[in-house]
């Protein structure tokens, strides 16, 4: 197995690993479409791969990978922070190390880019992906809530 930057030749591939990615995280409450995002993230990868902020695990064919930035600071911070943004790996060679290695090498490259701290979003429901992270030192830092929205109707005829 093999880490490597791809290049756009590798493009579709990473669009079909990133809508197993998110057909797969609909089973812990995401809200992103995979199928119906298969353009836009087509354009989010192109644009993370021109950047060098992609690796994709080969062996041969691709069996994971992991997409990066270094977080834009709209305000200040007293940290430089370096994101990961998606991580996947095929089911079948799960357990093997892939994700580890992926995971570290993103944060490599953003540590060699300025990072001090890398910053990740896991689906609360998905408890081996949290498990994965706190196993490497992974922390909640930020905790997002949600609650749908009661919508009134409008019983009255002619309302």
């Amino acid at each position: 197995m093999e880490l490597e930057r791809p290049t756009v030749s590798s493009l579709d591939d990473l669009v079909d690993l990133w809508v197993d990615l998110a057909a797969g995280q609909r089973a812990f409450g995401s809200h992103l479409l995979a199928e119906g995002n298969r353009e836009a993230i087509r354009d989010a990868l192109s644009r993370r791969i021109v950047a060098g902020g992609c690796l994709v695990a080969r062996d041969p064919d691709p069996v994971g990978f992991v997409t990066f930035y270094p977080e834009s600071q709209a305000y200040g911070q007293d940290r430089e922070r370096g994101v990961v943004e998606n991580l996947y790996v095929v089911p079948a060679r799960r357990g093997e190390g892939i994700g580890t290695e992926l995971l570290r090498a993103a944060e490599t490259a953003l540590a060699e880019g300025g990072a001090d701290a890398v910053a990740l979003e896991v689906l609360a429901d998905n408890d081996a992906a949290r498990s994965f992270y706190a196993e490497r030192g992974y922390d909640a830092h930020r905790i997002e809530m949600e609650r749908p929205v009661e919508r009134e109707t409008d019983t009255n005829e002619g309302g």
